[in-house]
């Protein structure tokens, strides 16, 4: 990889890992990595172009249905492609089905960019995360086959142990908190090329005195109630969270901070 290259324009693609939840403005809309790495790349490149078509709740067959020829048309200088987790925690998951098309998308994009970059997806320390393990494993990799492959960079967030903190998470536990997407930010800056901002990302945030076990029964419930069972729902019923939703970005225009 280059040092300090000059990549002109960053097409992001799929779910609401992407899309940037839990990473809330204070006008109610999300950032996330993807706009951190955009503004950054902006910074240093005149006239920088961003798009970023992804949709909270997009399964692998989705993204490759609604964003992946877009994507490919928009001839960005990088797209960055993360999809298929969504797929391993459903209740029932075809590997074969989702390794197929996570590879069509792939040989879709890799010829239609000067820099694809895939990610295996960090994964939070918990009992949830913990079932759907071995389905994220292997999902990791083939995007690590389809990577060298292709020619793709991959971007290792699962084996970086700051991202596995829970404190790093949102109290949904299932998307970064602002300082979990800042770290993805520089992980795909310095996998790109950049002279690094923070060497330490990978670094677990100092510890602290856990909870005590009552504020962690009330904290299970409150997840429990608000945030796991709707979740539960949605997935028994083939609901998504981002159905009727647009693209975040849609269009691939000059950035402004």
């Amino acid at each position: 990889m280059q040092t300090n290259p000059t990549y002109s324009s960053l097409v992001a693609v799929g779910d609401s890992f992407t899309e940037g939840m839990s990473d809330l403005l204070p006008d109610g809309s999300y950032r996330g990595w993807a706009d951190l790495l955009a503004g950054r790349m902006a910074a240093v490149t005149p006239g920088f172009r961003y798009a970023n078509l992804a949709v909270r709740g997009k399964l692998i067959q989705q993204i490759v249905d609604e964003q992946v020829d877009v994507a490919a048309a928009m001839q960005a200088d990088v797209i960055t492609l993360v999809g298929g987790l969504n797929d391993t925690l459903r209740p029932k998951c075809d590997m074969v089905r989702v390794r197929d098309l996570l590879t069509e998308a792939v040989e879709r994009l890799a010829p239609a960019c000067k820099q694809l970059v895939l990610m295996r997806s960090p994964a939070r320390q918990g009992p949830v995360q913990a079932r759907f393990r071995p389905r994220m494993e292997e999902l990791f990799t083939v995007v690590d086959e389809l990577g060298a492959r292709h020619g793709a960079v991959v971007v290792d967030l699962y084996g970086a142990p700051s991202l596995s903190d829970p404190r790093l998470w949102d109290v949904d536990r299932l998307h970064l908190s602002a300082e979990g997407h800042r770290r993805v930010a520089e992980a795909v800056w310095q996998t790109l090329g950049y002279d690094p901002e923070d060497t330490e990302w990978r670094t677990p945030i100092p510890a602290t005195v856990p909870p005590r076990w009552l504020a962690r029964r009330i904290a299970d419930a409150r997840f429990a109630r608000q945030h796991l069972l709707p979740w539960i729902g949605r997935r028994l019923t083939g609901r998504s969270s981002g159905d009727g939703l647009p693209p975040k970005r849609p269009d691939l225009l000059p950035y402004e901070h």
